[in-house]
C-alpha cells in the first residue's frame, strides 16, 4: 500500500469518527474539540497564511490561531468534515502523503484515544512501516529542546534508528533508547507522552529527560 493509499486510508477513519462522535467530542489536543481539530485540518491545507504558525510561536501562532477559531465557530462541523475528507486542494496533492501521513495517523489516534478503553490498533503493520522512515528528522525535530543526551529509537522488530547527530554527541551524552512500534513512537515525540505505549533503557536521567522535556513543534 503506498504512502498516499495510506495517508487518505487515515483521513477516511478520522472523518468516520468525525461523523459518529459530532463536533463536541473530546481529543488529545490540548483544549481542542473535534469541531477545532476539523478546523485545523481545513485550514492546514487550504491557508497557506497559517503555515508559520503551525511551527512557529508569538504572533504567527496566534494568528494561526485565531484562524482555526474563526473556521470552526462560522462553519457547519458537517462541512468542515466534508472538506477534510475532499482532500488536499489540486496543488498539494502531489505532496499528500509525505505531507499528511504523520499528520492523519496522529490526528486519528487523538480522538480514538481521547476516551476510556482505548487500546492501540491492531493489524496495521503497512501503516508502520511507512511511518518508520518519517521518524528520524521528525523526532530529532520535536527532540530539539533536549540537552546531553544521545537518542535513539527501535522498533520490536529490531530496526533502530540513531535520532541524535553524531557530530553532536559528546562523550558525557546521557544515552536512551526508546523502543515502541512506530505509531506509538510518532505519539509520544508529538506530545502525546501518556497515551502513547513506549519502553525505555539506558541513563535514568536521561530517561527522565526524554519523559518530561518539551516536545512538538
Amino acid at each position: 500500500m503506498s504512502t498516499v493509499a495510506l495517508a487518505r486510508a487515515e483521513r477516511a477513519a478520522l472523518c468516520g469518527l468525525f461523523d459518529e462522535l459530532g463536533p463536541e467530542a473530546p481529543t488529545l489536543c490540548d483544549g481542542w474539540t473535534t469541531a477545532l481539530l476539523a478546523a485545523h485540518l481545513v485550514v492546514r491545507e487550504r491557508r497557506p497564511d497559517v503555515g508559520p504558525g503551525l511551527v512557529m510561536g508569538g504572533a504567527a501562532a496566534r494568528h494561526t490561531a485565531r484562524v482555526t477559531a474563526r473556521t470552526a465557530e462560522r462553519a457547519p462541523f458537517g462541512r468542515l468534515v466534508q472538506r477534510v475528507r475532499l482532500g488536499p486542494p489540486p496543488w498539494l496533492r502531489l505532496l499528500d502523503g509525505p505531507m499528511n501521513l504523520v499528520e492523519f495517523a496522529v490526528h486519528h489516534e487523538d480522538v480514538r484515544r481521547a476516551v476510556e478503553g482505548w487500546a492501540p490498533r491492531a493489524g496495521i503493520d503497512a501503516l508502520q512501516d511507512a511511518l518508520w522512515p518519517y521518524l528520524r528528522s521528525g523526532t530529532r525535530f520535536t527532540c530539539r529542546s533536549m540537552r546531553d543526551v544521545d537518542l535513539s529509537i527501535a522498533r520490536p522488530n529490531g530496526d533502530l534508528l540513531h535520532v541524535s547527530k553524531p557530530a553532536k554527541v559528546k562523550p558525557s551524552d546521557r544515552p536512551v533508547l526508546v523502543t515502541a512500534e512506530p505509531l506509538e513512537m510518532a505519539l509520544f515525540f508529538f506530545g502525546r507522552r501518556d497515551h502513547a505505549v513506549v519502553s525505555f533503557t539506558g541513563d535514568p536521567d536521561g530517561i527522565t529527560e526524554v519523559r518530561s522535556a518539551p516536545m512538538g513543534f
